[in-house]
């Protein structure tokens, strides 16, 4: 947690082949040039290994921004003529655009393979487009934030960096889901743009409102992680590196439980929220299947990676309220209540519990140490971990109060453990605690705009640079097998 998005990549293009501007000439060649830097971006972040993307994310966000208020000034000049203004540019379209983005949430492609490219023609799609790869940019830099904390191969962080950690994750969540709710107002507000049928699920309207309600979702449990003493405590018990238990127990102050459990249960209609728009696009791009070959449509569907990580989310939500009750519960001397929390919070994660069943063990036990210290090796190399949604995570905390409150309850208290099913039944409704603040675009100063009046110096050559999938191009050996360049390996000249 937060979902690992990939970010696409996107062909070259001029926009002079298909746009001029009479009041500002020099607008496609800049527009031209700032997405040319966000498609060798895009590229050269694609190919960086795991470990070393996350701290080029802040120059993925920079180009994405930089880049955005040229397309939207693109967009703004091709308004009626009656609605410009002196500082308004005006653009003409000359030509259908052909650009190719390659989507990163849906597309059916054989296992190992990337999604094929999908063709737009709109510069609408284009926007679409960009400012999800700068929302989907703002979540992985959440990620990044967060990894210090799942670490088990090096000390545990401090208080004060969790807290900052956490607070720092948040803001990008919420960024993202600004963003994402700028794009779903943008197509309810323009009945020609939401018209057009999306060249893939990934642009889709209900795919655009699913990713809000997910980032929603997630910095909604991060404000409940901020104050839950429990998984840190869990993975401070299992990291080799720390050494505090020496010389005092883990640190587990009282949380306001109830408020919290509420706050998880928001997250858990969030996620269900997304997992309905999800739905929604993958059923929508299958009855367009038909369509496809016309070019009207596309019939890749959602990523089922995506689909189960907000179950996943959804699960996870759910049995952490579960947890928070079952904490309200034994702070209030009803242990034996509190252990039916505990096991209806295991049941809402697919783990089913019978009587005093305790951790399993034999091939059981060894196939969850093994699916564990694989999770571990994920956060060390930087890898889809937190791909599960956090279930491995709360599954862990659960198990931990389980065997505790079991044994303090068979040995000291004996009250009896009531059934799971009208706890369920008497859970409150959700209680929201962020408000998704309105997204502003970036625009152009007046002093940019104003020096685009002048004629270009150059011309908009950028069409002819390869795809942005393709390794730099070298010159071959001359009678040499195809494919074989001009420098061997080692850096020398080849011979042949």
């Amino acid at each position: 947690m937060p979902y690992p998005f990939v970010l696409p990549t996107t062909s070259s293009f001029s926009f002079s082949s298909s746009f001029t501007s009479e009041s500002h000439p020099s607008l496609p060649l800049q527009a031209s040039t700032h997405r040319g830097v966000v498609r060798d971006t895009l590229k050269k972040y694609k190919r960086l290994p795991p470990a070393s993307q996350a701290s080029s994310l802040s120059t993925v966000a920079s180009t994405l921004q930089t880049y955005i208020p040229y397309l939207l000034a693109l967009d703004a000049g091709l308004s009626p003529k009656g609605s410009h203004s002196a500082d308004k540019p005006s653009v003409t379209l000359t030509a259908t655009p052909q650009i190719e983005w390659r989507p990163t949430l849906s597309g059916s492609s054989l296992p190992g393979r990337e999604p094929p490219r999908v063709k737009i023609h709109s510069l609408e799609h284009e926007i679409l487009f960009a400012l999800s790869a700068l929302a989907n940019t703002h979540t992985l830099q959440s990620r990044a934030a967060l990894q210090p904390l799942y670490l088990t191969t090096t000390a545990p962080v401090g208080t004060t960096q969790r807290q900052t950690a956490i607070t720092t994750a948040t803001r990008h969540l919420l960024d993202a889901a600004s963003i994402y709710d700028y794009l779903c107002a943008r197509l309810s507000l323009s009945p020609a743009a939401a018209a057009q049928r999306p060249p893939c699920p990934d642009i889709a309207p209900s795919t655009l409102g699913a990713m809000r309600s997910l980032a929603l979702a997630e910095a909604t449990l991060l404000a409940v992680l901020k104050d839950d003493p429990y998984p840190a405590a869990v993975a401070q018990a299992r990291n080799p590196h720390d050494t505090e238990w020496m010389y005092k127990s883990p640190d587990v102050p009282k949380v306001r439980a109830h408020l919290f459990a509420r706050l998880c249960l928001a997250a858990a209609e969030h996620a269900s929220q997304a997992a309905a728009g999800l739905a929604s696009s993958s059923s929508s791009s299958s009855s367009s299947s038909s369509l496809t070959s016309s070019g009207l449509g596309s019939a890749g569907k959602v990523n089922e990676g995506l689909v189960r990580y907000v179950e996943d989310l959804r699960r996870t939500s759910r049995a952490r309220a579960c947890r928070f009750f079952g904490i309200d519960a034994e702070l209030g001397g009803e242990t034996g209540t509190g252990i039916a929390w505990l096991r209806a919070g295991l049941g809402e994660l697919g783990i089913e519990r019978k009587g005093d069943e305790r951790k399993g063990g034999g091939l059981k036990g060894l196939r969850k140490e093994w699916s564990e210290k694989r999770e571990d090796k994920k956060v060390e190399r930087g890898l889809d971990w937190g791909a599960d949604g956090g279930r491995l995570e709360e599954t862990r905390v659960l198990e931990m109060l389980e065997a505790k409150w079991v044994k303090q309850n068979d040995t000291m208290l004996t009250q009896p453990i009531p059934p799971v099913g009208p706890l369920l039944a008497q859970m409150p409704s959700g209680r929201e605690i962020h408000t998704i603040k309105p997204f502003h675009p970036p625009v152009l100063d007046s002093d940019a705009l104003e020096a685009m009046r002048a004629p270009p110096d150059a011309p908009d050559e950028v069409g002819n640079y390869p795809s942005s999938d393709e390794d730099t191009a070298v010159n071959p050996i001359p009678g040499a097998f195809p494919g074989v360049s001009g420098q061997s390996r080692s850096g020398t000249p080849g011979y042949f």
